[in-house]
C-alpha cells in the first residue's frame, strides 16, 4: 500500500504543478488572444488542453511572420505544458528578444514562464536570476519569490530558500495552495520535515470556503492524517465539489478502504460522466486491490476517450499495472512511450530506468 500511496502523492504534486501553470497561463492571457490568427488558434488549443495541436498552429504563425513576441511566448507555454522545459526556455528567451521597455507587464509575464521553465529544467541559477529580474521591478510577485526559493533549495541554499518562501507567505498568508507548493519543494530535496512545518503552520488558518476545506484536507493528506482529511472533506463532498470527491477517493485508498474509494469515483461518474480522470480513479482502486487486469480495463477505456485531461495519469498507471503483473517487457514499452510524450516527468524517468534493469 505504501507504494500506491507514494504514487498518489506524486500525482497530486504533478497536479499542483499543472494548476500552477494553468494559473499563470490564465493571468498572462487575460482572454485577449493577442497575436496573429494562427497564434490565437494555438492559445485556444492550449486552453482546451491540446498543447501538441497548439504547437502546430503556433509554428504556422511563426512561419507566416505573425507577431513573433506573442508567437514565441505561446510556443514556450505549449512546450512547458508538454514538460519540454529546455525547448520552452529557448522559445521564451526568443520571445523576450522582441519585447521592449514600453511593455513591462508583458516582459514580466514572459519572465514568469521562463522562471518556471528554468526551474523545471533544473537550471536553478538561471531561475534565481530571472526571478531577481522580476522582483527588481516588482517586489509583490508571489510566484517569483516562490520559484526563487524552490531554486535555492535545488542549489542547497536552505537559508536563502527559507527567506524567499517567507517573503512569498508574507504576501499571501492565507493561501493554502502556496503552503502545499512549498511543501512540495522541500519534499523534492528530501527535506519533508521542514516542509511539514509549513503545512502545520497553514493549519492555523481558519478555513472559510469550500475551496479552503478542500485545500486543508490536502494538507492533512500530505501529513498522513487521513481521518482529519476525510472529516474536512465531508462538507465539500456533500456540495458535490468534484476535486474534493476525487481527493476523498484518494484518502480512502490510503486507508485501504477500497469500497468507499470506488464509491467516490462512481459519484464523479454519475455527476460528470465517463472521463479519463474517472477511469483513472477506478484504475487506482483496482491497482490498490491487486486486480491488475481490471485496472488495465479501466485504463484502456479512459485512453480511448477523446478528452485529453487525465490521460497522463492513466498512462503512468498503465506502466504500474504491467509492473505488478510482472510483465516487465510490456511495462518497458509503455514506459518508453510515456517518456516520449512527457520527457520532463521525473517519475516517468525513474520508472524507465528501473524497467531497463529488469529487461
Amino acid at each position: 500500500m505504501r507504494q500506491i500511496e507514494k504514487k498518489i502523492r506524486q500525482r497530486m504534486i504533478r497536479t499542483i504543478a499543472a494548476a500552477m501553470l494553468a494559473g499563470v497561463f490564465l493571468t498572462g492571457c487575460g482572454g485577449n488572444y493577442a497575436g496573429g490568427n494562427h497564434t490565437r488558434k494555438g492559445l485556444k488549443a492550449l486552453e482546451k488542453g491540446e498543447p501538441e495541436k497548439a504547437l502546430e498552429y503556433i509554428a504556422d504563425g511563426i512561419d507566416r511572420g505573425e507577431d513573433l513576441l506573442m508567437a514565441y511566448r505561446a510556443q514556450g507555454i505549449a512546450q512547458l505544458a508538454l514538460a519540454r522545459y529546455e525547448e520552452s526556455a529557448a522559445a521564451l528567451e526568443k520571445s523576450l528578444e522582441y519585447a521592449d521597455e514600453k511593455m513591462p507587464e508583458t516582459v514580466q509575464d514572459i519572465r514568469l514562464y521562463l522562471a518556471l521553465a528554468c526551474y523545471r529544467a533544473e537550471h536553478f541559477n538561471d531561475t534565481v536570476e530571472v526571478c531577481s529580474q522580476i522582483l527588481e521591478l516588482d517586489q509583490s510577485v508571489t510566484e517569483a519569490w516562490f520559484l526563487s526559493g524552490a531554486a535555492r533549495l535545488g542549489l542547497g541554499d536552505q537559508e536563502g530558500a527559507g527567506a524567499d518562501f517567507d517573503r512569498a507567505i508574507a504576501l499571501e498568508k492565507s493561501n493554502y495552495h502556496l503552503y502545499l507548493r512549498i511543501y512540495e519543494a522541500y519534499e523534492g530535496v528530501n527535506l519533508t520535515a521542514v516542509g511539514d512545518e509549513y503545512l502545520q503552520t497553514s493549519l492555523n488558518i481558519l478555513p472559510e470556503t469550500t475551496q479552503d476545506c478542500y485545500e486543508v484536507s490536502q494538507i492533512y493528506y500530505y501529513l498522513q492524517q487521513y481521518d482529519k482529511a476525510r472529516d474536512m472533506l465531508m462538507k465539500p463532498v456533500e456540495e458535490k465539489y468534484v476535486p474534493a470527491i476525487a481527493l476523498m477517493g484518494q484518502v480512502y485508498l490510503a486507508m485501504d478502504d477500497y469500497a468507499h474509494a470506488g464509491a467516490m469515483y462512481q459519484l464523479i461518474y454519475e455527476q460528470e460522466g465517463e472521463t479519463p480522470i474517472v477511469d483513472n480513479g477506478f484504475a487506482l482502486c483496482a491497482l490498490a486491490a491487486g486486480d491488475y487486469d481490471d485496472a488495465l480495463n479501466y485504463i484502456n477505456k479512459g485512453l480511448a476517450l477523446d478528452e485529453e485531461e487525465g490521460k497522463q495519469q492513466l498512462r503512468f498507471n498503465e506502466i504500474t499495472a504491467y509492473e505488478r503483473k510482472l510483465d516487465f517487457s510490456t511495462a518497458l514499452v509503455k514506459a518508453e512511450a510515456y517518456n516520449a510524450l512527457y520527457p520532463g516527468d521525473e517519475a516517468g524517468i525513474r520508472e524507465l530506468k528501473f524497467l531497463r534493469t529488469r529487461n
